[in-house]
């Protein structure tokens, strides 16, 4: 997960909400006071949506992202002024660590050159490798797939929980065969997934986690962080991320044996701490080393990071009480457990017979047309070509009996995800870090689309 989870395929538009108000006194209050927006329009025309010809909700952008300030740029030039871009050369890789690891309440954190590597690093030194079986997420972004197959290792899929956009941990154990390595959560969004019930699983079934947080940075579930309740967890650095460098990625864990194997693995294999040898290589390695100046960007950004992390919060709580009621649409549910959200993206599902039939791509466009950016995210990548390239390729034919590729094809069918898939709507977190004023356009811009949704079917069958 250490590209941005958009692919450019599945990208739209989309926005908020609306609702049946009630006449009662109670709501009529709330109205006048503006903590409630007067969805029933009591008899006034609706204003007419601007794909249709009216004018937008909305003309100004939201937040720019990625954020950058002078103050960065000194110790950017610093780094390449002094020569010392690698590493082994530098200290500012290593200072990033150590703040990174406190920031997040871990022993150790070893930088990489993006999420995708983390993950990569992470399977290899939880021994998870050719012919193995991984219980995935199967609603993330393609990296969380890719790292598994390219260990030669299968991603199994437990089915999604609409309702939490999250890995049903209740799917998880009828997934588990003879072959089953670790399960791979994916905090996907920023939402925290039942870390409870899945190290359970894990502990019962003598299972590694490897918890996919590239999107969750300072998510918190039960008061801790994510990315700290598994053996490893994985972030991303990525241009999209909260926390940018253009690309980067980490590895955080509390195990100092494991996490010395991550440094070492992530350095060509050469010793470091309890990892020894009589020679300059005494394991397999690999280069997945962070640069200095990929560094020194952080160090910068992650000074904005709890503030930042605080807003997206603060307006996404906002947001879904003004969009809670409007009939189609229904906002994510946080699992019991989960203590801190951190949106990357603010997540929905859309129900279109209750747009009288309205589909989702022309819900997309009629909200982007009123100025508010938004997309339809992921799709069942598990019915994507890689897939099948994956078990027609002669690693995996080596690697696995034909009948459990076999059965794994018949497998690869999770209703649960494709409903998901076929509703989600989101917002990029970019915008949650405005006013609340650009949580009213989200919200009012949904309200109108709702309330034109007649006008919009007929448009849409012409």
């Amino acid at each position: 997960m250490g590209s941005s989870r958009q692919s450019s395929s599945q990208r739209g538009s989309l926005t908020r909400r609306q609702f049946l108000a009630t006449a009662s006194a109670g709501t009529m209050a709330a109205v006048v006071a503006g903590s409630m927006p007067a969805y029933a329009n009591a008899g006034k025309k609706a204003a007419k949506c601007a794909i249709l010809g009216g004018q937008p909700v909305r003309a100004k952008p939201f937040s720019r992202w990625p954020i950058w300030d002078k103050s960065a740029e000194e110790p950017v030039l610093a780094v390449l002024r002094s020569g010392k871009w690698y590493r082994g050369s530098g200290t500012v890789v290593s200072q990033f660590e150590e703040k990174y690891a406190a920031l997040l309440g871990a022993k150790r954190c070893v930088a990489t050159m993006n999420g995708t590597n983390s993950l990569l690093t992470a399977l290899h030194c939880l021994d998870v490798g050719v012919g193995d079986e991984v219980i995935v997420s199967p609603y993330t972004f393609i990296a969380t797939y890719n790292v598994v197959l390219n260990s030669v290792a299968l991603p199994v899929f437990a089915d999604t929980d609409p309702e939490t956009f999250l890995i049903n941990p209740d799917k998880i154990e009828e997934r588990i065969t003879e072959n089953t390595r670790a399960i791979l959560p994916v905090h996907i969004f920023g939402l925290p997934a039942n870390m409870t019930k899945i190290n359970a699983i894990a502990k019962k079934h003598n299972l590694k986690v490897i918890e996919d947080a590239c999107q969750a940075w300072l998510a918190e579930w039960g008061g801790k962080k994510c990315g700290t309740l598994g053996d490893l967890g994985c972030f991303s650095f990525q241009e999209s991320k909260h926390l940018p460098a253009g690309e980067g990625g980490a590895v955080v864990g509390n195990d100092e044996a494991l996490m010395d194997l991550v440094w070492s693995y992530h350095n060509c294999g050469r010793p470091y701490g309890s990892v020894k040898g009589k020679t300059g290589y005494p394991i397999v390695g690999n280069n997945r080393r962070m640069t200095e100046y990929q560094a020194a960007i952080l160090l910068n950004q992650v000074q904005r990071l709890e503030a930042d992390t605080a807003k997206r919060v603060e307006n996404a709580n906002y947001l879904t009480s003004r969009i809670k009621d409007i009939p189609g649409i229904v906002p994510h549910k946080l699992c019991e457990g989960a203590t801190r959200a951190v949106y990357h993206l603010y997540p929905l599902r859309y129900k279109q017979e209750q747009f009288n039939g309205l589909s989702r791509n022309r819900f997309l466009a009629a909200l982007s047309a009123e100025g508010i950016p938004c997309s339809a995210v992921y799709g069942p990548q598990y019915k994507d070509e890689l897939i099948e390239a994956a078990l027609t390729s002669k690693n995996f034919k080596r690697a696995f009996p034909k009948e459990r590729l076999d059965r794994y094809r018949q497998e690869l069918h999770y209703p649960a995800n494709d409903q998901l898939c076929q509703e989600a709507v989101c917002f990029t977190q970019n915008l949650l870090l405005g006013p609340k004023s650009d949580m009213d356009d989200i919200a009012n811009a949904i309200q109108k689309v709702y309330e034109n949704r007649d006008d919009l079917v007929k448009s849409q069958k012409a």
